[in-house]
């Protein structure tokens, strides 16, 4: 372990040469998560607003003790925060194939999980270098990143729940260093080791809560899962509540509205420099989703994040988007071949989703044939839909 004040000089090399290999942001917090932090991560579970992400109640526990994620004799002492921006600019719609569904932002680029693995596997190289313990996250190991965002002054978390940069908005993909550097005892307010919370920049503005279609947004500046586009047509498994389904729009993966809404985004702009967006993940052809098998899916979409939902629940978000579009296309030249191979679809999932879409472009003769599925699920769906969705 190094010794004071090395150990100041270590951390401040080690923020410097984060920022140089390109992330945006970085900034240190104490590895031991407050009391208030944890109780309210439990109380969340607790009320089941994490819906069907019962791998976040998995070893719950060590999301109040960092150490348990360093596996060092000495255990963990600071964390360095990180963030890089996936503020965006829009890219141009590629020509051809089917494409009417919107991505949320993060998605656009290859799997970001890829893309920060290596940045933080240098960083954690260069803290063995000055015989630092290190080992990073990004986005899927038992941490909570926006409570330690929010300890080393990279932003506050915002009432959409989502930690807001006063430089980058709300489009920040965070990242995390854990280390067993010892907390400084001369450390002060702003300096390495803030540990005074982001002064809240919010104000009186609710703009992200007005703008959610599903009021998945608590006072409590927590999202309810169970409603939230994102975690619908991403982690959730299986038919959508129909209630729920008119207001997911157009969003084919994710959902933006809540940061994009947010003034402090809109100031910042399109800031993303380190990632860069692919037109096709951004605009993807939703015939894509039909007519292959789950490998081949899975083949095409392995480095970004189109492959979590697979093929499957793609092919479901494409019949929702399809359905929510009724009455806003002219015609339906460009859905009709995705209801045509919904029907056919041979997952049941798929072929109830069609139902939901059949009977919002007011096809009875398509929903007359789902009468006739092999499915049950189907079959009721199909009654549904000719009942007009009650």
């Amino acid at each position: 372990m190094l010794a004071l004040p090395a150990v100041d000089r270590a951390a401040q090399e080690l923020q410097e040469h984060a920022l140089a290999l390109g992330f945006d942001v970085a900034g240190w917090a104490g590895a031991e998560v407050p009391r208030q932090v944890w109780q309210e991560y439990g109380a969340w579970l607790a009320a089941g607003r994490h819906a069907g992400m019962d791998y976040l109640e998995t070893g719950a526990w060590r999301r109040a003790d960092l150490s348990s994620s360093l596996l060092a004799s000495q255990g963990a002492g600071q964390v360095l925060a990180l963030g890089i921006s996936h503020a965006f600019a829009a890219p141009e719609k590629p020509a051809g194939g089917v494409r009417l569904g919107r991505v949320a932002r993060y998605a656009w680029t290859p799997d970001y999980h890829a893309q920060i693995e290596p940045l933080l596997a240098a960083l954690s190289d260069h803290a063995r270098r000055l015989g630092i313990r290190a080992r990073g996250y990004v986005d899927y190991g038992p941490i909570l990143e926006r409570d330690l965002a929010g300890r080393a002054f990279l932003g506050w978390r915002g009432k959409s729940g989502m930690l807001i940069n006063t430089e980058l908005g709300a489009f920040v993909t965070l990242a995390v260093l854990i280390t067993d550097l010892p907390s400084s005892p001369a450390a002060e307010p702003g300096l390495l080791y803030p540990e005074a919370l982001h002064p809240d920049r919010c104000g009186r503005c609710s703009r992200c809560v007005q703008a959610c279609p599903t009021q998945a947004i608590g006072d409590d500046r927590a999202i309810d899962a169970r409603r939230c586009i994102s975690y619908l047509t991403i982690e959730h498994r299986g038919p959508v509540d129909w209630a729920l389904r008119p207001a997911l729009g157009d969003w084919l993966l994710g959902c933006d509205i809540c940061s994009a809404v947010c003034p402090w985004t809109q100031k910042a702009g399109a800031v993303a420099s380190r990632l860069q967006p692919d037109p096709e993940l951004a605009w993807p052809d939703m015939l894509g989703f039909f007519g292959l098998s789950e490998r081949d899916f899975l083949r095409r979409y392995q480095h970004a994040a189109h492959a979590r939902p697979r093929r499957k629940g793609m092919a479901r978000n494409a019949l929702t988007v399809v359905g929510n579009l009724a009455g806003r296309l002219e015609g339906a030249e460009q859905i009709r071949p995705l209801l045509a191979l919904g029907c056919q679809d041979p997952a049941w999932e798929v072929r109830e989703a069609v139902a939901y879409a059949l009977g919002r472009w007011q096809d009875w003769a398509g929903l007359e044939a789902l009468l006739g599925d092999s499915d049950e699920r189907v079959r009721k769906a199909a009654q549904r839909g000719i009942q007009g969705g009650l």
